[in-house]
């Protein structure tokens, strides 16, 4: 390199001179990801061995600039579909790079995702979070990984989280997202250490950059924003983009809060193989072409640093690596269909041991924590849910150090229903904490925290205010299906809802069929105190995403009330409860409606037999079919609407398997399809009353 451009890696005087690129491995990692887009577009593509197609060419300069800074032990990176340079830079095998995209078996997702979403399990070094399909949905899950780093350095005392990174990679478009706006206001807040590494190719799509942000310049819309330093730069001027890129790296080990790097490029291409960019001048076009970021680093470098020899040989090299990972992908296998159904959740082997995941979760952290019992070992007086469940936090928070609870109003306040009153006092503003409001940027957070090792609890206040975060919901459910068991993300999610005194479609929603549906999650919805110990229990010593839905009515009803069962009692998931044995007629049911049923059941003069699922994901399918099975009558009963709720499943499974033992029709006592009304006098006209019940259970009774 000539003495002017070497003197622009330094950063002033007094400052340490910043890392210079190693441009042989620089160059040949552009060159490869080059050439892998050109036989894509031109041949994969074509040929249908590639379905979709995601070019980075243009973006790929300044990602594998910014790729090989990434070298801290615990550095960790949000990526997008246009991800692919960064990822071959930071240690993704050319090889899983084309096998990815050709759904060839043992790819990054087994060929069970777009090849262009990538992900890179790593404990030591740098870990590409799982991508996923949806714009923006990379932030907040970095936004959570930073978060960790300042946990694990801080409380767990990992002298390895020290100095090391979050990196939030995206484009301009996606600057217009939820996701990124929360991310933001997270990093800032708390002053995390992650760079937001945005690259502005001036459209989404064929929308251009004035349409996502005010000017098209996002960097200058957030000249203002506290704690954030902001940098700009131009791919055109590689080895100046260099040292940017070095700098904002530099800043965010230092602990100098977060940082934002806008980073002009060109898009060279269309946004997909599918998009012909008829939008676009053939003036655009060319003005792109003419700012190719490649042929400028070419101008930099040769014959200053490398001859024109040295270049071309790396130029054949690369050509000759991506033939030679083309010959070995087209000689591997295709996914085995027969496993397309495996790793939906956490399982194991046939010898009995965890088939665990590479990356997240408490086992992937080295935690062993104690199996519990099954038997209850009740002590002290009866004890309403909300101490139940408080209580359960307390301890299990203080046997697990990666424990960490939080939501909005979670801390000083103890919670909107004090479920967390005094865990804050107790164990410190870092593991018990309050957060922004953005349900999406809790739940984000949390995938994350749990992608790191941690176990969160994440609080949404109520359940309809997990809506906006239903993105985020499915993505971490998904998780462990779509990257065969590569990464998952446990959490316990913990969500009340349902009617109380009064009801609105805001507070009082039930609807927990949603979460059910919801690929990749568990859920829990007990009925009272004891059973909502054994549950949070063994979801937070679990290795699966969990719903545990606290139902507004129980939290402090006289009825469910129950003696603590002891600090090691803990209900299977999956395991329903008899609660009432009888010959005549089932019932089964869950969370409130449990309580009326038992009313119900003793008011009806007919010898009924109560279940209580108390879990809906996994469902004990075999406890009521044994049931029904003998009483030959069914009736189900949820809070939920009736069409599509859970009920419909059961029934579904009852008319498959069990047609022949029924002497009568199933029968459901549900919400009509309406939201939660607020008049209370509206509120008991809807919610299945005992007297409801009463009448299902003796008109069903008597066919």
């Amino acid at each position: 390199m000539s003495a002017e451009r070497h003197s622009l890696f330094g950063t002033g005087v007094g400052s340490p001179k910043l890392p210079q690129p190693d441009w042989q491995r620089v160059v040949h990692t552009i060159l490869v990801s080059r050439a892998l887009d050109e036989l894509e577009e031109t041949q994969l593509l074509p040929a249908r061995k590639v379905l979709y197609q995601f070019t980075a060419r243009g973006h790929d300069v300044t990602q594998v600039l910014l790729g090989q800074l990434l070298t801290g032990a615990r550095d960790g990176i949000g990526v997008y579909y246009r991800s692919r340079p960064l990822m071959l830079s930071v240690g993704l095998p050319l090889k899983d790079a084309l096998a990815s995209t050709m759904m060839r078996s043992g790819s990054v997702s087994d060929g069970r995702d777009i090849g262009v979403v990538f992900n890179l399990p790593n404990r030591d070094g740098v870990c590409v979070l799982p991508a996923c399909g949806g714009v923006g949905a990379q932030y907040t899950p970095a936004v959570g990984w930073a978060q960790s780093l300042q946990y694990r350095s801080q409380v767990l005392g990992e002298a390895e989280a020290n100095g090391s990174i979050a990196v939030a990679h995206g484009g301009d478009a996606s600057a217009a997202t939820n996701g990124f706006w929360s991310a933001l206001t997270i990093a800032t807040t708390q002053r995390l250490p992650i760079l937001f590494f945005i690259e502005d190719n001036g459209y989404g799509i064929s929308v251009k950059s004035d349409f996502q942000t005010p000017g098209g310049n996002i960097a200058a819309n957030l000249s203002g924003f506290k704690n954030l330093r902001i940098l700009e730069t131009d791919s055109a001027m590689p080895v100046e983009a260099a040292v940017s890129i070095a700098r904002g790296v530099e800043a965010v080990r230092a602990g100098q809060g977060p940082v934002l790097l806008r980073v002009v490029v060109p898009r060279l291409s269309g946004h997909s193989g599918q998009d012909t960019q008829t939008y676009k001048s053939s003036e655009e076009i060319s003005a792109e072409r003419a700012r190719d970021p490649l042929v400028k680093l070419r101008a930099q470098l040769v014959p200053g640093v490398m001859s024109e020899q040295a270049w071309s040989a790396l130029e054949q090299r690369a050509h000759e690596d991506v033939q030679a990972a083309l010959a070995a992908v087209e000689a591997s296998a295709v996914p085995d269909v027969t496993r397309s159904t495996r790793h939906v959740f956490s399982e194991r082997n046939e010898d009995g041991t965890l088939d665990l995941q590479q990356q997240g979760g408490l086992p992937d952290a080295g935690m062993n924590l104690p199996a519990g019992n099954e038997s209850p070992r009740s002590e002290g007086p009866r004890i309403n849910m909300v101490t139940a469940i408080r209580r359960t936090l307390e301890h299990e928070l203080a046997i697990n150090q990666r424990v960490v609870v939080f939501g909005e109003d979670v801390g000083r306040k103890g919670g909107v229903h004090a479920a967390t009153l005094g865990l804050q006092e107790k164990f410190g503003a870092s593991r018990v904490f309050d957060t922004s409001l953005s349900e999406e940027g809790i739940i984000g957070r949390a995938v994350g925290m749990a992608l790191a090792g941690l176990m969160p609890v994440p609080e949404i206040q109520f359940r309809k205010y997990a809506d906006p975060a239903v993105e985020q919901l499915n993505d971490c459910g998904t998780m462990r299906w779509r990257t065969a068991n590569r990464f998952a993300a446990p959490m316990v999610v913990r969500m009340p809802g349902g009617f109380f005194k009064c009801g609105d479609p805001w507070h009082s929603q039930s609807n927990e069929v949603q979460f059910v549906h919801a690929i990749g999650w568990r859920v829990a919805m007990p009925s009272n105190a004891e059973d909502a110990v054994g549950l949070l229990r063994s979801a937070l010593r679990g290795n699966d995403p969990t719903i545990f839905f606290e139902h507004r009515a129980m939290l402090d009803g006289a009825w469910a009330r129950r003696p603590y069962p002891g600090d090691d009692f803990v209900v299977p998931f999956g395991k329903a409860k008899l609660l009432r044995a009888g010959s005549e007629l089932t019932i089964i049911s869950w969370g409130a409606m449990v309580e009326r049923c038992e009313q119900a059941a003793e008011q009806s003069s007919v010898d009924v037999e109560l279940l209580d699922l108390r879990t809906l994901m996994p469902w004990d399918r075999e406890a009521v079919l044994a049931s029904v099975r003998k009483t030959r009558r069914c009736v189900i009963v949820h809070e939920d609407n009736l069409t599509a709720g859970f009920g419909a499943e059961i029934a579904a499974v009852l008319a498959k398997e069990a047609f022949f033992d029924l002497d009568a029709p199933i029968e459901r006592v549900t919400m009509p399809d309406v939201p939660s009304p607020h008049s209370p006098l509206l509120l008991d006209s809807v919610v299945p009353s005992v007297a409801r019940i009463t009448d299902a259970i003796r008109q069903i009774a008597s066919i």
